[in-house]
């Protein structure tokens, strides 16, 4: 059983879990013990049947000073999470960077799933220790659920090491709850690390608490290799703050030292690209934007002294910190990274926002506009404000987004459009039936792959696009986390998808042979399957098979024939066929007598156990005529043979 996610899939859910709970307090409070004094980097407890680790952003941070130049130099550089591990066979973060969910994305297509080179180092070298090890030992088995926060730096080795243990925990198939709580946390991966916790429905396991000017959360937006000063003073400061109750001498020199000109110019220059980022988010073509970015996920919680607001929509999640940030001044965004302790004890009083918003003046007619309206206050972003409107038409898109894609709904909608293309899928079943039953005794796909320009044969390769336009759909959609988290278990889809692959990639198998498209990117397995049809064929592996369907035998042949790539590998055979004619080659010839022996095998099983449709039996089919072509070339062989001897 697959390790599930907490039972809440929506930001307005994650809010109100803590709002309503002492989470968010208690994970402030550990928070604020281990930046005061965590010589492991780290401090754990556990509080009734929860149990808390949290790390600490001060013992990072002077890893981090101490190795400076190293740092800066590289510190937008992002590394493949794949990339990691100790040792042969150690890849703390495969299920993230495998195929997984039912989905299959293709490297080329969405990139490689890449995080901040240096956090990542960080967090490994915390990860080998003893100490670490055994606390996480202890926490996993004490504990009826983990939660796991972490302040500034310590926020994004918190978010590193939740997706570790939910990486473990899925493979060893437990269903131990985990949350993780950051506050003022920088980003920490690109766009395909947000796509792929959102294929493992991880979300939800991840809060990050956002005050309205700090700059941190922001910074990573920005190329910094030209602020190494300025920053460099600027995690001293933070350090020193954090270590006392109040800002210390040292502390207070340090800023000293970054002039009020150098502060604005830190705070222009974030800023700039906070907006430039902020549009790129907002571009809907996916090619424009650029993979290399740092992406956010997971909920975001943004808070301000009026209250708060939690997005999970990521492009409405970089808009909002562009408009807040937008707002602030140079000192403010500084001085409120260390200001989360006010703000915590503000999120748990906002209900009582409601009653105070109604007694005010201009009230909205529709509660929709209400909750608007009271959301920007939240913000503490008034209607005079400038930011006012940009705001407003962010949470209403977010609004409009989480709308369409509910999952349940998306799922009922799908179905009303299976029904809508169900024609289709019918009339290539009628197209096949006639193929099988014509004089020409082709078979269905000798036919396709053989079609000439009528009416008939147009309609077909229509339908045969159609069909796979709806079913990429499916799969875009559930990339998306725009469908259930089990849709690729539900019975009706997983059979739906299969007939469908066994119907209609023999027609595009077909295509690609009739197009010469295998003289140009190679054979169909290895460079022509859709990633369709390899996502269906692990839904199908994966579905539940009753003791019947183990054992059940065929009695007459399969209506279609049962793997898909039959004519695929037909294909290959009848290349390996000519090549054995004009070959000379001792090692080559072994080779290919070795393929297609094996091919021969294989296909003679699928025959014998009546896992093939008649149509590949035709006698003019293109397997039919190379089995004819085998035994014709293995009877000239058995002549020449006795005449060597």
């Amino acid at each position: 059983m697959e390790a599930e996610a907490l039972p809440f899939e929506s930001s307005e859910q994650v809010a109100s879990l803590l709002a309503s709970t002492p989470l968010l307090t208690e994970s402030w409070r550990l928070c604020s013990v281990a930046n005061a004094a965590a010589p492991l980097g780290f401090v754990s407890e556990r509080i009734g049947d929860v149990g808390y680790l949290a790390f600490s952003a001060c013992s990072i941070h002077t890893m981090i000073t101490a190795t400076e130049a190293e740092y800066y130099s590289t510190c937008r550089n992002l590394v493949p999470l794949d990339s990691t591990g100790d040792g042969e066979g150690d890849r703390p973060f495969a299920v993230l960077t495998k195929s997984g969910g039912g989905m299959n994305i293709r490297e080329e297509e969405e990139g490689a799933v890449m995080v901040h080179a240096g956090l990542l180092k960080l967090f490994l070298s915390l990860r080998s220790s003893q100490a670490f090890q055994d606390q996480m030992l202890a926490l996993i088995n004490g504990s009826k659920s983990i939660v796991i926060t972490g302040h500034s730096i310590g926020g994004t080795t918190a978010s590193l090491c939740a997706l570790w243990l939910l990486c473990y925990l899925q493979s060893v198939s437990s269903t131990l709850p985990v949350l993780c709580i950051t506050f003022g946390s920088p980003l920490l991966g690109n766009e395909s690390l947000s796509r792929a916790i959102l294929r493992e429905r991880w979300g939800g396991n991840f809060c990050h608490v956002v005050s309205k000017y700090d700059i941190m959360p922001r910074l990573l937006f920005a190329p910094l290799e030209s602020c190494t000063r300025q920053l460099h003073f600027l995690l001293q400061y933070w350090q020193m703050s954090m270590l006392a109750s109040s800002p210390s001498n040292f502390g207070q020199l340090l800023i000293l030292q970054l002039g009020e000109e150098e502060k604005a110019e830190l705070f222009r220059f974030v800023s700039h690209y906070n907006l430039l980022v902020s549009s790129i988010a907002e571009a809907e073509a996916r090619e424009e934007r650029a993979n290399s970015l740092y992406w956010p996920f997971g909920n975001y919680l943004f808070c301000s002294q009026e209250g708060a607001i939690c997005l999970d929509n990521a492009a409405s999640v970089i808009k909002i910190m562009h408009v807040m940030f937008a707002t602030g001044n140079p000192s403010c965004c500084i001085d409120d990274h260390l200001k989360y302790g006010q703000y915590v004890m503000k999120i748990s009083s906002q209900l009582l926002k409601k009653k105070s918003f109604l007694q005010g003046e201009g009230i909205p007619e529709s509660s929709y506009e209400a909750g608007v309206a009271m959301a920007l206050q939240s913000l503490g972003i008034s209607k005079q404000d400038p930011a006012a409107g940009p705001a407003e038409d962010c949470l209403k898109t977010a609004r409009e987004m989480r709308h369409t894609r509910t999952p349940s709904l998306n799922c009922a909608n799908l179905a009303i459009k299976l029904s809508k293309v169900t024609p289709y899928r019918a009339q290539i079943e009628w197209y096949k039936a006639s193929c099988d039953r014509s004089d020409d005794q082709l078979g269905y796909y000798d036919s396709f792959k053989l079609r000439g320009s009528s009416k008939r044969d147009h309609k077909i390769n229509m339908n045969r696009l159609l069909l796979a336009a709806f079913w990429d759909d499916v799969i875009h959609m559930l990339g998306n986390n725009e469908l259930p988290r089990d849709f690729h278990k539900l019975g009706k889809w997983v059979n739906a998808s299969q007939f469908y692959k066994l119907l209609v990639e023999p027609l595009d198998i077909a295509e690609y042979y009739r197009s010469g498209m295998h003289w140009i990117k190679g054979h169909y397995l290895k460079h022509g399957r859709e990633r369709r049809f390899e996502i269906f064929d692990r839904w199908w592996r994966e579905r539940k098979v009753g003791p019947a369907e183990n054992t059940s035998m065929r009695s007459k042949f399969a209506g279609l024939t049962q793997d898909s790539c039959f004519w695929a590998r037909v294909e290959e055979a009848r290349e390996w066929l000519a090549n054995v004619r004009s070959e000379s080659d001792v090692r080559k010839l072994h080779f290919l007598w070795e393929s297609i022996n094996n091919f021969e095998i294989y296909a003679k099983r699928l025959v014998d156990c009546r896992e093939v449709a008649k149509d590949v039996l035709a006698k003019n089919s293109s397997y039919s005529l190379w089995v004819e072509d085998l035994r014709e070339l293995k009877s000239q062989m058995q002549q020449v043979l006795p005449l060597q001897d």
